[in-house]
């Protein structure tokens, strides 16, 4: 504090210094030999002031200024090459994990921390042992719970060294959806060829039963009473059973007609309340119960709102199936870690077993004795075509729990 004092102290005399050489010179401002002088004079604390000045301006405490080293072009290359592989290993399309070891694996891009992230992989612990565990040159399809349910990933571990260390790089590329949507591609296309090829063989058949039974009519009086009643009963029956099942048929076409989805701007509460007012009386009438519930109330979502709605729809059959007199369900709306949007539809039913939560969503596929197995592949498709995902999620007690996730 001493020093500064002194060094704030000259800088003063300096500028009065200055200040008085310049009053005098102003004064003389005929004498050139006198402003000569002063001039001269001024040199002396013009530098003093100068010096402290700098003395005053220059940083306390930190080390002297050293000039950056500059790179050539060579090395100003490899450190741009550098950077540049460096940004596209972080947004990678796929999750890359470095293994050092048995048991350290560390995530070491973009899409990596998102996996693990809070709304995605709900065990990161049980996710980072699968990939210790899978050796040099494993190509597999992995298996991990989310909070949308089972996932599926195709892991490819390779080796490599770095400064002197072997180590193993594992890339992790999820394909739950591709598989998903490729499935439901595949049963649309099946089912157009199916309801296609049956409904050209059934037309022809059941047109030529009705002319059989009108021309058995016509020739009724010349044939005998048993034969005429005989074949009027099997032409009848060959006609009913292709009525039926060309109804029956044309129930699967829907599977492979849905149209394209228009998204609009839909507020879940308003939503709930149209389908409280649809399905809720049929579940008070038997002393049931159905709610809905949004969280926040101005939850709103981009879909299309006849396709989604038609999704709950199904869902809320199912339960009303499945539940008896007194039977309750529920329908909540919320936003999920991730800010993810969450659609949840239970009951307090017998639920699903397990040997069968794997094929629900299959086409044709029933439990019921007049089930048609088209209710929840027709969920799963109309939730797909609005972007989202539909799973069966085991409940804590009793009862079946779906959950669609956005």
């Amino acid at each position: 504090m001493a020093s500064e004092a002194r060094v704030k102290a000259a800088a003063l005399l300096a500028v009065a210094g200055l200040a008085a050489l310049a009053f005098v010179a102003g004064r003389t401002g005929d004498a050139p030999r006198v402003v000569v002088l002063c001039a001269l004079a001024a040199v002396v604390p013009g530098l003093v002031l100068w010096r402290t000045l700098n003395v005053l301006a220059a940083p306390r405490g930190l080390p002297a200024f050293e000039p950056r080293a500059v790179l050539n072009v060579e090395q100003q290359s490899l450190v741009d090459n550098a950077l540049a592989l460096e940004a596209r290993l972080e947004h990678a399309p796929v999750a890359l994990f470095g293994i050092d070891g048995d048991e350290n694996v560390q995530p070491l891009n973009a899409n990596a921390r998102k996996l693990v992230a809070p709304g995605r992989a709900s065990d990161a612990a049980a996710l980072y042992r699968q990939l210790a565990g899978r050796p040099h040159g494993d190509r597999t399809l992995l298996q991990f719970e989310t909070e949308r349910g089972t996932e599926r990933a195709l892991a490819t571990v390779s080796m490599l060294t770095l400064h002197g260390r072997p180590q193993r790089l594992a890339a992790l590329m999820p394909v739950e959806s591709e598989l998903e949507a490729e499935a439901l591609n595949a049963w649309r296309r099946l089912v157009h060829v199916l309801t296609h090829e049956i409904m050209n063989s059934l037309t022809p058949v059941a047109s030529l039963s009705r002319t059989a039974r009108d021309l058995v009519e016509e020739a009724g009086p010349t044939l005998p009473a048993d034969v005429a009643a005989d074949l009027g009963t099997a032409l009848d029956a060959i006609g009913r059973r292709a009525d039926s099942l060309a109804s029956f048929v044309a129930s699967y076409r829907s599977l492979s007609n849905v149209p394209e989805a228009r998204p609009e701007r839909v507020q879940l509460a308003a939503l709930f309340a149209r389908l409280d007012a649809l399905v809720g009386p049929a579940w008070r009438a038997r002393d049931g119960d159905v709610e809905f519930t949004v969280a926040p109330a101005s939850l709103e979502l981009m879909a299309d709102p006849g396709q989604l709605e038609q999704a709950l729809i199904n869902l809320l059959k199912n339960a009303f199936e499945a539940t008896g007199a007194g039977g309750r369900a529920r329908v909540v709306a919320r936003l999920a870690r991730g800010a993810r949007l969450r659609i949840e539809v239970d009951d307090d039913g017998p639920g699903v077993p397990d040997a069968l939560a794997a094929h629900i969503f299959t086409p044709f596929f029933t439990t019921r004795k007049q089930g048609g197995g088209i209710g929840l592949a027709m969920v799963r498709q109309l939730v797909h075509c609005n972007g989202g995902t539909v799973r069966y999620a085991r409940p804590v007690s009793r009862g079946a729990r779906f959950v669609i996730t956005f």
